[in-house]
């Protein structure tokens, strides 16, 4: 599905792997020809018995666009947020 307000594809994503591990991006990057670093997938949930699991992928047009949208905790796992790690702390 594309929303254009927000300039990405939003997508389920059905992987199939019997007792092996798959690599998303690389096959959604191939799939959509764009490059990794504007696939962002999440929300995978294994179903009863393996073999199967369902999640969640979006794909941006450019990474200025998935700075914007998407939540900092999924830029920190792409290494495009760091949280300031400084805390205040009274000295008394």
């Amino acid at each position: 599905m594309t929303n254009r307000l927000l300039q990405r594809k939003k997508m389920v994503i059905d992987v199939l792997h019997p007792r092996k591990a798959t690599e998303i991006w690389e096959k959604l990057a191939k799939m959509y020809k764009t490059t990794l670093d504007v696939i962002f997938v999440f929300g995978f949930r294994t179903h009863f018995g393996g073999g199967k699991t369902t999640g969640f992928g979006m794909i941006y047009n450019s990474l200025d666009y998935a700075k914007k949208n998407e939540p900092k905790h999924r830029l920190a796992r792409h290494g495009l947020y760091e949280k300031n790690s400084e805390r205040n702390t009274r000295t008394e």
